[in-house]
């Protein structure tokens, strides 16, 4: 399969064309035009990109690509560096920001809720593309269980900010991987007993102590690896790609 039709695959799969994103999602960077060995990954930062070249990679398939809104259109300094690596080694990078977030099996946010055993029941806002999830734990659990079951998970300890009833028992959750911790509002709005993310900023603290929702912060980095995986295993299983997954070490 050549790299523009990796790309239309990809694109009929995610449906890139349903949700406003912050960055281009699909072939970012065009290489080679023939694609036997994909190498997947969260960041296509340059360890990554030292990846793909030593395993002789035809193409880079991320999360966390490039050309985000608002940064600096000059291709210099850290961008310059990894552009001309790919560049060299003819090798294609595709990304693919919010489509890969809320795809409701291969997604980030499906994945994160099939690894905890949560129930999707459906979109936080209300519609289809929504980027916040809720559902239900199949058993209801508290703050301090479920904290330690995405410690397990993740294999990262989350941050636990429990609300003033510290004994609150939880069965409705929400969750939003990544930069989601603002979503915070709209699930205790509706009612939730917690909310996951990634990333915690810090009116978080407050925001679940008062509207008393147990809040986890458990990691951009650790809640959005598993939707590229996931990804790049069904390009393997159905289009017989030789893939590989490769985590680079991210505590944030």
């Amino acid at each position: 399969m050549n790299n523009f039709q990796l790309e239309a695959l990809l694109n009929e799969t995610l449906s890139p064309q349903l949700i406003k994103d912050y960055c281009p999602n699909g072939l970012q960077v065009e290489g080679k035009s023939e694609i036997k060995k994909i190498i997947t990954g969260v960041t296509a930062s340059k360890a990554l990109i030292e990846k793909a070249v030593e395993h002789q990679a035809d193409a880079l398939l991320v999360h966390h690509g490039y050309f985000w809104k608002g940064e600096s259109e000059s291709i210099r300094g850290m961008k310059g560096d990894r552009l001309r690596t790919l560049i060299k080694h003819d090798i294609n990078l595709l990304a693919y920001h919010l489509p890969l977030d809320i795809h409701p099996q291969l997604g980030n946010n499906a994945q994160l809720a099939q690894l905890l055993e949560i129930e999707v029941e459906g979109g936080l806002e209300g519609h289809p593309q929504s980027v916040a999830m809720y559902g239900s734990l199949r058993h209801t659990s508290s703050g301090e269980a479920l904290a330690a079951k995405i410690a397990q998970v993740l294999h990262r300890p989350p941050l636990h900010i429990a609300p003033e009833q510290q004994d609150k028992p939880i069965k409705n959750i929400a969750w939003c991987t990544g930069g989601g911790q603002d979503y915070i509002m709209l699930a205790a709005e509706q009612g939730m007993d917690a909310f996951i993310s990634g990333e915690v900023s810090e009116r978080t603290t407050y925001i679940a102590r008062e509207l008393n929702i147990h809040y986890f912060a458990a990691g951009h980095h650790a809640t959005e690896r598993y939707g590229v995986k996931a990804l790049g295993e069904w390009l393997a299983k159905n289009h017989g790609f030789e893939v590989e997954f490769i985590d680079i070490d991210n505590p944030v």
